[in-house]
């Protein structure tokens, strides 16, 4: 396969499809996989870089049985344990970042889903969020009520974030307290109540390659359009320990294929950055577009300034998403400079 030719194809409109014979991702040549990747990135994207960071809303004593994650209960990892922050911590996260001129900030909370009186305190937090600030909300809460996603859209959310994970066959080998069709039908209640939704997963979880081949499918079907790529770095306490890292051509070819899948999609580097050369330069030149900054939670553990640098290297921009008020929506690009 000539994948330079096939990114071509793709820029003037070619999409592929789950039946065709795409094996060739596994063993091509990895280079001209990662300019082809490159190409598709620079044509639907630019050089424009989104940026988002988290804050650990509430964290540990989650009740799922997710076998890479640290906040079960069902994996002895000694992690923090705490309950829903209040307002003053949240804000003052979310306006640091803000005057770093990051695009996006999620509250993102541990459990399967918020208690009722959770879900009250956190619809109150957004909307004074979203009354005193501008930097565009997201939230990653678990699995929601139609009502309740249209409460959070309304208090001024506007990005949902729910991992797929990994592909539907390999899922059960990493999750059992809830399916996969669970976290379809959540995405789709969040599409419905006119929010955008980030999702994608890890690798490096034991999967083969046909699966992460299967994951890019599955998320283009879903047409989810911001795309996280965590690689795994095994947690002592997990059942997941003693697997081994991945490589880092592992890593860009994985990259490189989910641009060729969904070329049009932010392809976002999440966890795991450090096992990338330049802590995801390389990334970044196969089709990579998007990252998670700043050292919270499970992210790349780099800060905003460590980014803004690497960026202004590379002669790439931040780019902002249209504000949430109107009177601010023609601000659209940020270039990247020393403040």
């Amino acid at each position: 396969m000539n994948t330079l030719k096939l990114a071509n194809e793709i820029i003037e409109g070619r999409r592929l499809r789950r039946d065709e014979d795409v094996s060739f991702f596994k063993t091509c040549d990895l280079t001209d996989l990662c300019k082809g990747a490159d190409l598709i990135r620079k044509h639907y994207s630019g050089d424009s870089v989104d940026l988002c960071t988290i804050i650990s809303g509430k964290n540990g004593n989650c009740g799922e049985n997710c076998r890479f994650c640290a906040q079960s209960v069902h994996n002895n990892t000694g992690c923090r344990v705490y309950d829903l922050l209040d307002f003053d911590t949240v804000y003052a996260e979310a306006k640091g970042h803000e005057d770093e001129g990051v695009n996006r900030f999620a509250i993102v909370i541990s459990g399967r889903k918020p208690s009722d009186a959770d879900f009250e305190k956190l619809i109150g937090i957004y909307e004074k969020l979203f009354e005193k600030l501008h930097i565009s909300l997201c939230a990653s809460l678990g699995f929601l009520t139609q009502e309740q996603f249209e409460r959070l859209y309304k208090a001024g959310v506007r990005s949902y974030h729910n991992n797929i994970e990994t592909s539907r066959g390999y899922f059960p080998s990493i999750c059992t307290s809830h399916t996969f069709d669970d976290k379809v039908a959540n995405i789709k209640r969040a599409k419905a109540a006119g929010l955008s939704v980030c999702s994608g997963g890890i690798i490096g979880m034991g999967e083969s390659p046909d699966d992460r081949i299967d994951m890019a499918f599955d998320l283009a079907e879903l047409e989810i359009k911001s795309i996280p790529i965590n690689a795994l770095i095994p947690i002592p306490g997990t059942p997941l320990d003693k697997l081994e890292l991945l490589n880092e051509d592992e890593i860009l070819r994985t990259v490189a294929l989910f641009r060729f899948v969904n070329p049009d999609a932010d392809i976002r580097l999440g966890a795991g950055r450090r096992l990338i050369s330049g802590n995801g330069v390389t990334a970044f030149k196969s089709g990579a577009s998007a990252t998670i900054t700043g050292n919270m939670l499970t992210t790349t553990g780099s800060t905003v300034s460590d980014d803004r640098e690497m960026l202004i290297k590379m002669g790439r921009s931040i780019s902002l998403s249209p504000l949430h008020r109107p009177s601010l929506v023609s601000n659209t690009l940020l270039l990247v400079s020393d403040k």
